[in-house]
């Protein structure tokens, strides 16, 4: 279920510590995590943190936080997080598998971190035991949105979002009368290429294309908010997971990152929820859900903000708005696709192998490429994603 943000135990505080799992714990996602879980230490229990290659964080992590289990996705360094564990009592294991075994421990929050579609399975693990799931990874509701929303109502789990703009809306959607709302405002900074022509942006650099002017993110995630594909993304996952057509969803481009998204009403109301640009709150949100606790996110100070701005968003400089409406119009596995040959464009971007502006290219010639078919089964989403990184990958524009 979406749980209701206006729940009245919001007052209530925790019993007992709540036991927590962490999937990509040494990610952006996963580092802010540990920070709150540090603050807030005997609130809190750690059953299991994931990583993939970063063993020295995750064993640091897993220390840190007197972890239950600590697991490394890559096989090939199990013996040295074995090693690096010896004489504690955190249990050490690897592999995919494991990854997924570690989603379905028994914990009472999964905070789901892990970067791309490498995210769905363990989050639909997660989901599988009735979990209470703070979603981090937008790709699981790009790749198979309608499949988990389903999964989430079958297995009477608790999906609540940790993306900043999602976790802005969820604090002040009512969703008990969405016949109410006129539209979801989602905001974007612009990322750092926002007054850039099309021109300007051919020869942009990956050394360029990272360096947010208002958030600390990972390497994907930047170049996503770069082309503008981290919000075409959320315009896809805010169709499934507030109760509106993809129509009433807008796109405003908000470069402070203060504002970090909004809902408006029928009558005129425009409800907000303002922050300044860091992890922690939202993930601090998820966490106490619906609790609230403290967080060591800087806070607003209203008499030095000198102006909000706002600019509407430009589909022609930043056509991966376009696509994600296109997308969502097509249905069946074209949001799939889209993902998957995001996610092969950036990798080839960063290892200079295209250009700037070919990311986005090569996304719309695999949509193109990859024939539409249905989404029936987990099996066919990984199927497309599948064909569609080998079609991204050998795609020349």
């Amino acid at each position: 279920m979406i749980p209701q943000p206006h729940n009245p135990l919001a007052l209530q505080p925790h019993a007992q510590p709540r036991s927590v799992t962490v999937l990509g714990a040494t990610g952006s996602i996963g580092a802010s995590t540990a920070k709150l879980l540090a603050l807030h230490r005997g609130s809190f229990r750690v059953e299991a943190l994931t990583a993939y290659d970063n063993v020295a964080s995750l064993v640091e992590q897993a220390k840190l936080l007197g972890a239950r289990r600590a697991v490394i996705g890559n096989e090939a360094h199990y013996m040295e997080l074995k090693s690096a564990l010896a004489g504690t009592s955190i249990e050490a294991a690897a592999g995919a598998d494991a990854v997924i075994e570690a989603a379905r421990m028994p914990s009472d929050i999964v905070i789901a971190g892990i970067v791309g579609a490498a995210g769905l399975m363990p989050t639909l693990a997660a989901i599988q035991r009735g979990a209470t799931v703070a979603l981090a990874n937008k790709e699981c509701l790009v790749c198979a949105g309608s499949l988990m929303m389903e999964e989430v109502k079958r297995h009477n789990a608790t999906l609540l979002p940790v993306d900043s703009e999602h976790s802005a809306i969820f604090q002040v959607f009512d969703f008990e009368r969405p016949e109410t709302i006129e539209k979801i405002i989602l905001t974007a900074s612009g990322g750092p290429f926002r007054t850039f022509t099309r021109e300007q942006m051919k020869n942009v650099t990956p050394e360029q294309a990272v360096r947010h002017p208002n958030w600390s993110m990972g390497a994907k995630i930047s170049i996503d908010s770069a082309t503008m594909m981290n919000k075409a993304l959320e315009i896809i996952e805010a169709s499934h997971l507030f109760p509106l057509p993809h129509e009433q969803i807008e796109v405003l481009v908000h470069p402070e990152s203060i504002i970090h998204s909004m809902v408006s009403y029928v009558d005129g109301s425009v409800l907000a929820q303002l922050g300044t640009p860091d992890m922690c709150t939202p993930i601090a949100y998820a966490l106490a859900w619906p609790a609230r606790i403290a967080s060591p996110s800087a806070k607003l100070d209203f008499t030095t903000l000198k102006s909000l701005t706002f600019e509407a968003s430009d589909t022609k400089r930043f056509p991966a708005l376009r696509l994600a409406r296109e997308v969502l119009a097509a249905g069946g596995n074209a949001s799939v696709v889209f993902n998957a040959a995001n996610e092969i464009a950036v990798a080839r971007f960063l290892r200079k192998e295209i250009a700037f502006l070919d990311i986005v290219a090569i996304i719309e010639k695999t949509l193109a490429d990859v024939a539409n078919s249905p989404l029936r089964r987990i099996e066919d989403v990984i199927e497309a994603d599948t064909q569609s990184r080998v079609v991204a990958e050998n795609t020349h524009v």
